[in-house]
């Protein structure tokens, strides 16, 4: 059993049932099954083999879905990438994952032998063909997924066809998936998010639905999309429940034919979760745990008891056969979900230390304490800030820089503390337009404060938490310039 087999397997015993739709096109099990064949003779055309990489820089359509099966079926591994990532950002992360192919529905694709657009790499394929298979195991690599990097370099997750399936076949057990749910994917490819959205949905026989990146922030069409398209089981970060609560009127319009409702990558603010859990009283509610290296490890499960709770919730208990333990504070996780490693470094050997700190509280239940180091989340994505200090060292107008997150949860910014270079104050909306064409958008910066040095701590490292204190604490959450 690999990722692939799920799509296949339905194929044959429930062909005409939904399998994916986008926002214009919809496909079967059956025509997701042929054209992912498709795709793989045009893949084979261009010399992809087992083990080679797969640069994906698409939009989330269904076209990009039966894709992602075709480099799964040869036995490739997927590195998925938002379309709305800039060229230069994807070029370092070409540069990592050395992809044996890029293909991307850009009308300018990279001037690369390997670069190829989707719709020319479909007219090379070979329509109606049923190729063989490469053979799979469940310790050969599956995906990698990029985040953020302490080095200011986009770092490789790599995850294999095992550690995902584990995570899967609980999270389908534990919310009871049949071929009658209808999934949501609010969360880009390229987010470990999408792995539930796409392979939950696939395990059981069910349909899932893709929000395109335009449509991930618009609260009120979001709301439309859950109760049009009749969705029974939706995953995202709070803040996007949060942003329909707030501007598209989600608690009045009802939940419509949603079930479950579970959310995962920041903390959900305890006043906020309350009046969702008060107004959906026939819906489950659960709050998921754990880094992309782990994908899910634990799991709690909102209730009525905790309408009358004065302090956050817990992250819970252990799932799928994961072992979480604290260790001088600090979340550790071992087990079947865990990541082979980062792309290009050793094997992860042992468990995986999350940086998170954590504890048990007499219930036995774990409890999310913050972050060790300066990894943190900003509106749900993790964000090493040094990748963003990387990218304002390139304007030509700054000298130095170094980026804080300030402020917590939904709250929580990313404030750029700036060296300009002499003669030169470069100005928000200036190191914002510069960002923005080397970065994801979660990346770029809210806040800008010109200084004239940094201080330094006694070893002569730049002193982050005096820095942080010339930003006043009614500050921390502000959009704008200052100076510092």
């Amino acid at each position: 059993m690999s990722l692939h087999h799920l799509v296949t397997g339905w194929a044959r015993r429930t062909p005409d049932a939904l399998a994916v739709s986008d926002m214009d096109t919809a496909f079967t099990y059956r025509e997701l099954d042929q054209r992912a064949n498709d795709y793989v003779t045009a893949l084979r055309g261009r010399g992809v083999r087992a083990g080679d990489r797969v640069l994906v820089w698409t939009a989330k359509t269904v076209e990009a879905v039966a894709l992602a099966q075709a480099v799964l079926r040869i036995g490739a591994i997927q590195v998925p990438v938002a379309r709305g990532n800039p060229r230069e950002r994807v070029s370092r992360i070409a540069a990592d994952a050395e992809p044996a192919l890029i293909v991307t529905d850009h009308d300018d694709p990279f001037p690369d032998a390997k670069s190829v657009t989707r719709a020319a790499l479909l007219d090379e394929a070979e329509p109606g063909a049923i190729p063989e298979h490469d053979p799979v195991r469940l310790s050969d690599p599956a995906y990698i997924l990029y985040t953020s990097g302490s080095t200011g370099k986009p770092k490789g997750v790599c995850v294999s066809h095992g550690s995902a399936l584990a995570f899967v076949e609980w999270a389908s057990g534990e919310l009871g998936l049949t071929g009658a749910d209808r999934l949501a994917n609010h969360a880009p490819f390229s987010f470990d998010l999408s792995v539930f959205d796409l392979y939950a949905a696939f395990h059981a026989g069910a349909s899932v639905h893709l929000i395109g990146e335009t449509l991930a922030h618009a609260a009120e069409q979001l709301v439309d999309f859950i109760l049009g398209r009749a969705i029974t089981v939706w995953y995202s970060v709070p803040s996007a429940l949060i942003l329909m609560t707030e501007y598209g009127d989600l608690l009045g319009r009802g939940p419509g034919a949603l079930r479950a409702c579970v959310f995962a990558g920041e903390t959900y603010p305890l006043k906020q979760l309350q009046s969702l859990r008060r107004a959906w009283p026939g819906v489950r509610m659960l709050n998921w745990y754990g880094p992309t290296e782990t994908n899910v490890c634990t799991s709690y499960e909102v209730t009525a008891a905790d309408l009358t709770r004065t302090t956050p919730i817990p992250i819970g208990s252990p799932v799928a056969g994961d072992r979480v333990t604290v260790d001088d504070g600090e979340i550790v996780v071992d087990g079947p979900t865990v990541m082979i490693g980062y792309w290009g470094a050793e094997p992860l050997q042992g468990p995986y230390r999350t940086g998170d700190l954590g504890r048990y509280d007499a219930d036995g239940l774990l409890e999310y304490r913050g972050r060790r180091d300066n990894l943190a989340k900003v509106r749900g994505y993790r964000v090493e800030p040094a990748e963003v200090d990387a990218a304002l060292v390139t304007h030509e107008g700054v000298r130095d820089a170094v980026v804080l997150v300030l402020g917590n949860g939904l709250q929580a910014r990313l404030h750029a503390f700036v060296v300009a270079e002499p003669g030169a104050e470069p100005g928000l909306i200036d190191l914002k337009r510069h960002c923005a064409a080397r970065l994801p958008s979660y990346l770029n910066i809210d806040a800008l404060h010109l200084i004239d040095g940094f201080p330094r701590t006694g070893n002569g490292k730049v002193d982050r938490v005096a820095l942080g204190d010339l930003v006043s604490p009614g500050d921390r959450t502000a959009r704008g310039s200052a100076r510092a």
